[in-house]
């Protein structure tokens, strides 16, 4: 007999569901997030478990790697991929987890990619970056609508890159003043941390086939090396 098992992974607690070939529940219970808890919940089951299907929710990387580091084989589910259920009226966590399996049963599961866990450090710390460049855009933006919207001048971006505390007291009269020199020292904090961050994924990036590829893409500059956190430092006065 083959079993499947789907987890419904929370913040605290994890719902393990364990169907048969039937759709017939074997093991079903909510259990605290504890991984030798949960590989002991699961130890019974191993000679019959197909796999293992876990959610890629944004806390997945402990249960994952250490079922995986347990000899079982794990599945991360694609949750923006996962069908909708057909004919359940009241979804719970318990017909989460029994989804999950259901689907692994079928051989239709949507399957996200488990990238090796020394390289998730990198994507994480790019992650911040992306959001960071976010907020910087944001305040550039703000601050460029907040001098349209008091002095009539439209800044080019450029412009707005060359502005200072200095030049923004000249435009802006009290009390936006404040607020508008408040936004660009925002906007250069957001610049040098995105430096910042840039200089510590050089030191762990490995080049390879990809990341060459990458970088010959027109438009997309290449890292410019190390201690680039200082540029722009003027900005700040």
């Amino acid at each position: 007999m083959t079993l499947y098992c789907g987890i419904d992974l929370h913040a605290n607690n994890s719902v393990i569901s364990v169907i048969d070939d039937h759709d017939n529940v074997v093991y079903e219970k909510r259990h605290p997030n504890d991984l030798p808890l949960i590989r002991d919940v699961l130890e019974p089951f191993r000679d019959e478990l197909l796999a293992c299907v876990v959610e890629s929710t944004y806390n997945w990387y402990w249960l994952v790697d250490g079922l995986m580091d347990g000899g079982f084989d794990v599945r991360l589910a694609h949750t923006g991929a996962i069908p909708q259920y057909a004919g359940i009226k009241h979804g719970n966590d318990q017909t989460d987890a029994r989804h999950l399996a259901h689907l692994l049963r079928l051989g239709i599961l949507p399957q996200g990619y488990i990238q090796p866990r020394e390289q998730r450090a990198v994507r994480d710390l790019l992650r911040r970056r992306l959001l960071l460049v976010r907020q910087k855009t944001l305040y550039h933006l703000s601050l460029q609508s907040l001098i349209v919207r008091h002095t009539g001048e439209r800044l080019s971006a450029n412009q707005i890159k060359a502005l200072d505390t200095d030049a923004i007291a000249d435009k802006l009269a009290d009390p936006i003043r404040l607020g508008g020199q408040l936004t660009h020292l925002a906007r250069c904090w957001h610049e040098r941390a995105i430096a910042m961050l840039e200089d510590e994924v050089l030191k762990h990036l490995k080049p390879n086939r990809d990341y060459q590829l990458l970088c010959s893409i027109p438009l997309i500059d290449p890292p410019q090396g190390p201690n680039r956190a200082l540029r722009n430092s003027s900005g700040s006065k």
